[in-house]
């Protein structure tokens, strides 16, 4: 009991710094408790992995959604995660923003939500998600895992920017706030990022890890870069 009690504290301290949250956080999963993990920061530059994915309106979206675009920004999210809920109004209204601005926006939420304890990530309640929050983006779900591995997100809420060419110029953060640090929820990172891209400026230079909970993965099918937060 007391080294769990002594972990938790670490990770609440640790808000205020992403690495220190990094590391006790995935400790205190190894005791019982939640995981908080940061963002892979896939290499700039990369082309968008590929996807097709079911939509909650029940029509499947793809790479050429974003064909025509200025740019794309791809979200994954989910339902339950408290990190997802803390930047939610301000990911209503940056998306909202920038699909006026011609940017396409889609959110996946590759959760395996047939885990009894992620069934609030299932469809359905997707569904009752958007339509509560105001979602106006095609909110998907990965259910094989597979789009999420091969973007190597790892963490929900995991911004990726690609521009008109789907090629990748930020990943990363919204902004520095966290549940509980109480810095406001601005999109301020992402925000240069789009600001960025819409003046032909190229990538920013100031790129930091998104940080939140990690995507609950398949049972024994995690992927390597997953696992080897134990090392």
């Amino acid at each position: 009991m007391s080294s769990k009690i002594f972990l938790f504290k670490f990770v609440t301290l640790g808000i205020l710094g992403s690495h220190i949250v990094h590391v006790f956080a995935y400790n205190l999963n190894e005791t019982g408790g939640l995981m908080d993990v940061e963002s892979t920061m896939l290499a700039l530059g990369t082309k968008m992995p590929m996807f097709n994915l079911l939509g909650i309106d029940e029509k499947n979206y793809t790479n050429e959604m974003f064909d025509n675009k200025k740019g794309a920004l791809v979200m994954f999210i989910c339902n339950h995660c408290p990190f997802v809920k803390h930047v939610n109004e301000e990911i209503v209204n940056l998306s909202n923003e920038i699909m006026g601005q011609d940017i396409g926006v889609i959110g996946i939420n590759s959760n395996d939500s047939s885990q009894e304890k992620y069934a609030e990530d299932s469809i359905d309640k997707m569904r009752e998600y958007s339509d509560a929050l105001g979602y106006e983006f095609p909110y998907v779900v990965d259910e094989d895992q597979s789009v999420a591995k091969n973007f190597t997100a790892q963490c929900t809420p995991d911004f990726f920017l690609f521009d008109s060419d789907q090629n990748l110029i930020y990943r990363g953060q919204l902004d520095g706030s966290r549940p509980g640090n109480d810095i406001p929820t601005n999109g301020e990172s992402l925000r240069k990022a789009i600001k960025s891209l819409l003046e032909n400026e190229g990538p920013i230079s100031d790129q930091l890890p998104s940080m939140g909970c990690n995507i609950k993965w398949k049972i024994g099918e995690e992927p390597d870069y997953f696992l080897n937060l134990k090392n």
